[in-house]
């Protein structure tokens, strides 16, 4: 049996009784967490476009639903129109390591199977787990190589998609086996896009979401699918990395829950910005610094900041400028704050912004970069108007495991992101806080909206 296959065995044989209560709670956060950035981008580009391809391709009505417009679809067609309204805002978590979102891809599948077939709170808990301890693994697995040219959430997420609607279905070891061969053999997902501010990205989760549904669906019915898609010699590993490394794939099933590892975002932007956005903020702040007094900002990063920060040098929409490093560094230096009022207002418009934005580049940093992606360092290094150089260092951004968001801070994140999109009043967003911190005893997800 091999990593694959033992994988595919915890997967089967993971009851909600074995789930720790601490990863229970946990994952009742990161539910809260996603459904908040869906809802923040009700209406804005290009999420009306996804939600007008499910009315013309899909049924016009059905269980599950659109979490924007509360319309009734298909499981696959809310999936799809989920999965790219939970990865628009740049708000939704992040897995270090595994440099995966695994909420906007797992809840948007499992959500919408949970709406289609009826299930329960606690049966949705167990599946979204298992969709997370599988996909961290894999995205592991799949090392720092694959992350260069491909978007992990897109490739790895439809995997973890596949792995909780799987569960949710009660699937045993062989259709978990044959599952993530159907979900496997669909994994895209190219970070060009960034270069030209194109909308991919929320395809890419998009597409995520609803083929691991389509994975987990056709297998229930009989599709056969590869028995080594990962490890393989024309897998996964095989096709898309260079340092896979199979042991992660069964890296202490059962004991370590990777789930409970999951960050996150405080800023609004690209998680690689995160770590210098914390850092600049603590010496502006250490020093009493005004953005006047600063002539230059080097933030020293690891190698994936760069190649994904890297491609984008003048940001030309909101959301490529979430992946520019300095237009993140100028909203904080300028502003205090990267939240999404700040993008949307000032991150394109604000010339002050636009000015500091120039003062800041990146450099390869050899302690960062080793203890990447583990740990997501935050070192800036910045020369002042009159000739200081200062510096500073953040070991654990906000949000991360060691620095986590209290459910006070989620809920008033929430807030925030509804109140920001219009998506919810107040008062119905509380009535949402209410459902989720009570999600293991909901009979059924049909009047969760």
């Amino acid at each position: 049996m091999n990593a694959t296959h033992r994988l595919a065995t915890f997967l089967a044989d993971l009851h909600y009784e074995h789930i720790p209560e601490p990863v229970l709670a946990r994952c009742e956060d990161l539910f809260l967490d996603w459904m908040g950035s869906a809802l923040a981008s009700q209406g804005a580009h290009p999420i009306p476009l996804f939600e007008r391809y499910a009315r013309r391709m899909g049924p016009g009505d059905g269980p599950a639903r659109m979490l924007g417009s509360g319309q009734g679809t298909s499981a696959y067609f809310a999936a799809l129109v989920n999965g790219a309204a939970s990865h628009l805002v740049e708000q939704d978590d992040l897995h270090n390591s595994s440099v995966l979102h695994p909420a906007t891809v797992v809840f948007s599948a499992v959500l919408a199977a949970a709406q289609d077939r009826g299930k329960s709170g606690r049966e949705l808990l167990l599946a979204a787990v298992a969709g997370y301890e599988a996909g961290i693994r894999i995205g592991e697995f799949m090392g720092r190589s694959h992350y260069r040219i491909f978007h992990t959430t897109a490739t790895v997420g439809t995997l973890a998609a596949a792995v909780a609607v799987g569960k949710l279905l009660e699937f045993d070891r062989e259709q978990f086996v044959n599952l993530l061969g159907t979900a496997g053999t669909q994994a895209a997902g190219l970070w060009e896009f960034l270069r030209d501010a194109a909308d991919s990205k929320q395809l890419h989760a998009a597409k995520a979401a609803a083929d691991g549904l389509l994975a987990a669906y056709m297998t229930e019915d009989g599709l056969s699918g590869a028995r080594n898609i990962l490890e393989g010699e024309q897998g996964l590993a095989a096709g898309m990395s260079s340092d896979a490394d199979a042991t992660r794939l069964d890296d202490r099933l059962g004991s370590r829950w990777a789930l409970a590892e999951t960050s996150f975002k405080f800023h609004a932007s690209c998680r690689h910005t995160h770590p210098a956005a914390d850092a600049l903020l603590h010496l502006m702040q250490r020093e009493g610094l005004q953005h006047e007094q600063i002539a230059k900002v080097v933030t020293r990063v690891h190698q994936g900041a760069i190649d994904v920060l890297g491609r984008v040098v003048k940001p030309s929409t909101v959301h490529q400028a979430k992946f520019s490093m300095g237009a993140v560094l100028g909203l904080i230096a300028v502003h205090g704050s990267a939240q999404l009022i700040e993008f949307r207002d000032l991150a394109l418009t604000d010339p002050a912004v636009d000015g500091f934005r120039d003062k800041v580049s990146m450099e390869l940093d050899r302690e960062v970069d080793a203890a990447y992606p583990a740990r997501w360092l935050g070192r800036v290094v910045v020369t002042t108007t009159d000739g200081r150089t200062l510096s500073a260092a953040i070991d654990e951004p906000k949000g991360d495991p060691g620095n986590t968001l209290s459910r006070a801070e989620l809920e008033d994140k929430f807030l925030r992101l509804l109140a920001f999109s219009g998506a919810r009043t107040a008062s119905q967003a509380r009535v949402l806080i209410d459902k989720i911190w009570h999600l293991r005893d909901a009979s059924t997800l049909n009047d969760l909206f």
